[in-house]
């Protein structure tokens, strides 16, 4: 398999609540959601723009009961998903978004998640539920199957043990089907080096990319912090950074390019040591920072990216604050990227076709 290059398509299957609070009054509810707002003319777009791949996160509490049984009138939107997947010649990676104990954009706020905990209930309601996906689609030769999300677990040894029962999960029910999982702390690229690879040769490993956070999420409303409060160019000097999840200080100090190669030097170390994949399989910009530091970060990132022959799938394709398209976000209406009838951002779009 070819370095991968693709989209995620967040807000579709995942997330919707997100989706609801930007645009509560035309918000459809969540099944009407499920039915519109991606398309097969979606995926016509992302082969048309030349990518080969649509990530496609998946809230497991959308499509399964609290049993973990399968809510067949939704898992049909992730049937046409494959379809359309299909249809279009691109490989659509399955990523279980959030699991039963586990949600990535709480773990800031949780100590220790319950996935995580000495009773292994959570896990074993996981791989019921990875039972019933990989057996779903195992027959479907360009799905692939991402075990979770951004994982946050109190050390890198829980990780891999959890990593490790979410691969054989997958592996007993899809024997042939590319398996793809990443490293703890959100996948930050510094925790690759504490990453234990799954005794398997139809492997690919994921790392995820927003930093200097300090940047990148900019007067975000979901993150708390007050340094993240001020506006700062890219490149820049981010000073002392500021502390997150664990005590581990972020964004702290000098951001270029040559920055950017020592931060994933530990994922490009990981990829040759075991002769593996490597896709990054999310990163972004919040929409409304000043565009020519975003497409500068892009440019930058990408190129690394590629010189170490690392794979991606931008965040996002359409909405959720970093969307290629943007429809119906208020906040966003006046972005001078999204000033044309078809809502793009254009010059967002040309600098990841480049790479």
């Amino acid at each position: 398999m070819s370095r991968m290059r693709g989209i995620n398509m967040g807000g579709w299957l995942s997330q919707i609540d997100a989706i609801q609070e930007k645009d509560p009054d035309k918000f459809p509810g969540i099944d009407r959601h499920m039915e519109t707002f991606i398309a097969d003319g979606d995926f016509v777009n992302v082969k048309e723009w030349g990518f080969d791949h649509v990530r496609l996160p998946v809230d497991s509490y959308l499509f399964f009961t609290e049993d973990e049984e399968p809510v067949e009138n939704r898992l049909v939107n992730l049937d046409r998903a494959v379809e359309y997947a299909r249809r279009n010649g691109l490989k659509l990676i399955i990523d279980l978004h959030e699991c039963p104990g586990h949600d990535f954009s709480e773990a800031a706020k949780i100590p220790v998640q319950k996935l995580f905990s000495d009773d292994d209930a959570y896990i074993k309601k996981t791989e019921k539920i990875w039972a019933c996906l990989a057996g779903r689609y195992a027959h479907n030769d360009h799905v692939l199957f991402e075990t979770l999300n951004e994982p946050v677990a109190p050390t890198a040894e829980i990780w891999n043990k959890v990593k490790d029962r979410l691969c054989r999960a997958i592996r007993r029910h899809a024997p042939q089907s590319t398996i793809i999982t990443g490293s703890n702390m959100w996948n930050w690229p510094s925790t690759f080096d504490s990453l234990t690879p799954f005794d398997d040769d139809n492997m690919i490993y994921s790392v995820h990319f927003y930093e200097p956070l300090l940047f990148t999420h900019q007067n975000a409303p979901w993150i708390g912090n007050s340094e993240i409060k001020t506006a700062r160019p890219y490149p820049g000097d981010y000073g002392p950074g500021f502390v997150r999840k664990y005590g581990l200080t972020m964004s702290a100090g000098v951001w270029d390019r040559e920055r950017l190669v020592k931060e994933f030097t530990p994922v490009n170390t990981f990829s040759k040591k075991y002769n593996v994949r490597i896709i990054c399989n999310e990163f972004g910009v919040y929409t409304p920072v000043e565009l020519e530091s975003q497409l500068r970060w892009y440019d930058d990132l990408l190129s690394v990216l590629k010189e170490m022959e690392i794979g991606f799938s931008y965040w996002n394709y359409k909405n959720l604050d970093f969307g290629i398209i943007s429809t119906g976000e208020k906040l966003h209406e006046n972005l001078p990227q999204y000033n044309n009838s078809e809502r793009i951002n254009h010059p967002l779009l040309e600098v990841l076709r480049k790479y």
